[in-house]
């Protein structure tokens, strides 16, 4: 069972997960080597990215990380009991409710604004906090102004300076170069401190982008944020529903809610026990939502690394596969079928729903059965 989360009775669970942490492993030693100079960390927010952060940060430990950013004080203090000896940071930062668990769990706090830093300084004497810089995402940060203004202030330097790529899946994108400049300028305000500002899709940018650290999310998961990237990363889930029926059907026949997929030809159905409940998103159907109207395609699942297509809308806890074009022997009541792995990767996952990996895998539900392998 893991640690992390409830792992449901296999026999009686309609859904499945493999996570390989041997995958995870070497995914993480690639974009070591990718890092150049630079020591690599690990995002392990949102309970891993949904494969379990107490499992994904504990192997990472073993291979040598020791550097953990998470969300909020209530993730670092679960990692810390299994993690003694690395640093975990908050990237939400400190205020009053997170206060005692940062200090009781010897959590790193990212300040990320001006009443942060005021309100950090008055209470701890000494402690390593981490700066975070906006660079050009208008999301969490102090403002340069506020950058070299604290810089002038008698207060502690930061252990570690930050910011965050806002476009770096595009290489190109022109503000990646104006990120790097404006990154630079404000490292001048704090010599010796050591920097961070590549994510994963940062990494790949090279060395000025890379700094002393570096903080990969997604693409330890498997994730390849930037298209073509080399290495590509290898898969670390692999999701699997049960078939519960194989259903026949004729030409003509409606499948699912809303009569919104109508067969053009006899078909032969696979039932299949997943849902959007399942983080099987309502918008990868085949049919009927607003999706369909600018790209032909749903998700799709595969039978012995064959893809059959999702057929009509995907509902809470069952969705329907087109297996017609499988030999009748191929699949039955019991057997599994793929919906996230060797054959179907995080992308095309992803993009069959009209979102990104991340989304889609800490969007997976509770109801699958986990094993952990590798």
């Amino acid at each position: 069972m893991s640690p992390s989360r409830a792992n449901p009775d296999p026999g009686a669970a309609t859904t499945r997960l493999a996570i390989d942490l041997g995958a995870l492993a070497a995914n993480w030693h690639s974009l070591r080597d990718l890092s150049g100079s630079a020591r690599c960390g690990a995002a392990v927010k949102a309970d891993g990215y949904g494969i379990g952060a107490i499992e994904a940060a504990s192997r990472l430990a073993r291979e040598g990380c020791r550097d953990f950013f998470v969300a909020d004080a209530n993730e670092g203090a679960s990692l810390r009991p299994h993690l003694p000896d690395v640093r975990i940071h908050v990237l939400n930062g400190v205020f009053d409710g997170s206060f005692a668990q940062i200090l009781a769990h010897d959590l790193v706090p990212v300040i990320n604004s001006a009443e942060q830093a005021a309100f950090w300084t008055a209470n701890v004497d000494g402690r390593a906090y981490a700066l975070h810089i906006d660079t050009g995402m208008n999301r969490l940060g102090l403002t340069p102004e506020q950058t070299a203004e604290y810089a002038q202030s008698n207060a502690p330097a930061p252990a570690l300076l930050m910011s965050h790529f806002a476009c770096a899946d595009e290489p190109d994108h022109p503000l990646n170069a104006r990120q790097i400049e404006m990154f630079e300028a404000m490292k001048a305000c704090f010599p010796g401190v050591e920097a961070s500002l590549a994510n994963s899709a940062g990494i790949h940018l090279g060395k000025p982008a890379q700094h002393d650290l570096t903080r990969p999310g997604i693409s330890l998961y498997g994730g390849n944020p930037v298209a073509d990237a080399s290495p590509k990363m290898r898969p670390v889930v692999t999701a699997e529903t049960r078939v519960l029926q194989i259903r026949q059907a004729k030409a003509g026949q409606p499948v699912s809610y809303g009569a919104a997929h109508v067969l053009s030809r006899d078909s032969r159905i696979a039932v299949c026990g997943i849902g959007y409940a399942d983080g099987f998103l309502r918008a990868g159907s085949g049919a009927g939502v607003p999706l369909r109207s600018a790209t032909t395609k749903g998700a799709f699942g595969a039978i012995a690394g064959k893809r059959v297509p999702v057929i009509g809308k995907i509902t809470m806890d069952l969705t329907m596969f087109d297996v017609t074009d499988l030999p009748e022997n191929a699949v039955d009541a019991g057997d599994w079928l793929e919906l996230l792995g060797q054959t179907i990767t995080l992308e095309e996952a992803a993009a069959a729903a009209g979102t990104i990996s991340y989304e889609m895998l800490t969007s997976l539900g509770q109801r699958y059965a986990l094993r952990y392998v590798g």
